[in-house]
This record gives structure tokens, C-alpha cells and sequence, in this order.
């Protein structure tokens, strides 16, 4: 065996123990490309972990995208502003930075049904899990009925306190009550809260 084929080899192997697949999917093409542009060994080592780091990113982001339990799968970016013109680019491109998180600032959508409130919130906590805040997503009435099992079984201040280690909770349909045969909202224009808990 070639000395570059044990090293290889041992690279293969120290991947697996460190459960690091993104580098061993990606090193020989890094090495290869190390070799033609000439890096250094701390040039190529930071490409290699760079290359890890951006994949568990990832797989990290798509995890708490899953765990947040979000009724949809919306991005900003899709967010229709021509059909509702009254909302600022400027305002929700602010928002998608984030700051409001950090900040634990609290964020209120307001506005009739079918203008886009869930969209949005949905859009901000999908950028805020791949940003690696954890986000738990739930109607006003989803949020009520889980308080009140923890309040039931007597683990409400425990299920408190784990909820406040959510950076981020999503409480949608905000005063919608079910009134009537059909299910309507109790509200015209119930709001949506983003709510940074930090």
C-alpha cells in the first residue's frame, strides 16, 4: 500500500470514529484540489473541518425544522409581496435577521385570515432552526391543551420551564376560539405572536 493510500485509509477510518461522513465523503476531493493550488496543511485542515461544520449545520437545521412540528414548509423568500402590498419588504427582511431573537423581542403579525401571518412566522423560525435556534410551533389552542395535560398530571411548572429554553415559540391563530357548527375563528382578524423566550 501506497503511503497515500494508508493515509487514506486511517482518514477513512478516523472519520467513521469521529462520525464525521461529510468528510469522508469530501477529503480526497480536498486533498486533490490542496494539491493543485498548493495549500498548507492549516489551509486544507480548515477546509476539511469548514466542510463538516457547514454539513452538521445542516443536518442540525433540517433536525429542529422537523422537531418545531410546523403544519407547512415556507420560506420567506416564496412570500407573495404583490399580493399583499401593504406589507414592507424592508420590515421583514429586518425580521429575518434575526435580531428579534437575541434580542427577545417578541414579534405580533396582525391582520385578516388568508394575508399571510402563518407564512411568515413560519418563514422567520425556519430561518431561526437553520440559524440553530430550537423553535416549537403550535396553534393558541394546541399551546392551551398542552399546558393544561402538563397542569393535569402535575409537571406544569416543569413543562414550563422546558418551554423556556425554546428560544423561539410560534403561538399561531391567537384568539381563535371555535364558535359555531362551522369551527370559525372567534375573532375577524385573530393576530400571530412569534415569541422569543431566550
Amino acid at each position: 500500500m501506497t503511503k497515500t493510500g494508508k493515509a487514506s485509509s486511517d482518514i477513512a477510518y478516523l472519520c467513521r470514529a469521529l462520525k464525521a461522513p461529510s468528510l469522508a465523503k469530501s477529503f480526497t476531493r480536498l486533498a486533490e484540489r490542496a494539491r493543485q493550488e498548493e495549500w498548507s496543511h492549516e489551509e486544507f485542515l480548515a477546509a476539511c473541518l469548514e466542510r463538516e461544520v457547514a454539513s452538521r449545520q445542516d443536518h442540525g437545521g433540517e433536525h429542529r425544522i422537523r422537531a418545531a412540528r410546523f403544519p407547512a414548509r415556507k420560506t420567506i423568500e416564496d412570500f407573495d409581496f404583490h399580493h399583499q402590498r401593504s406589507l414592507k419588504r424592508e420590515v421583514i427582511a429586518h425580521l429575518g435577521a434575526l435580531d428579534f431573537v437575541v434580542a427577545k423581542d417578541n414579534v405580533v403579525f396582525l391582520g385578516p385570515p388568508g394575508t399571510g401571518k402563518t407564512h411568515l412566522a413560519i418563514g422567520l423560525s425556519i430561518r431561526a432552526c437553520q440559524a440553530g435556534h430550537r423553535v416549537a410551533f403550535a396553534t393558541a389552542a394546541g399551546w392551551v391543551d398542552r399546558l393544561a395535560r402538563a397542569h393535569q398530571s402535575g409537571r406544569l411548572q416543569e413543562e414550563l420551564l422546558r418551554l423556556g429554553r425554546y428560544p423561539l415559540l410560534v403561538i399561531d391563530e391567537v384568539g381563535c376560539a371555535p364558535r359555531g357548527a362551522d369551527g370559525s375563528c372567534g375573532l375577524r382578524d385573530p393576530p400571530l405572536v412569534v415569541a422569543a423566550t431566550g
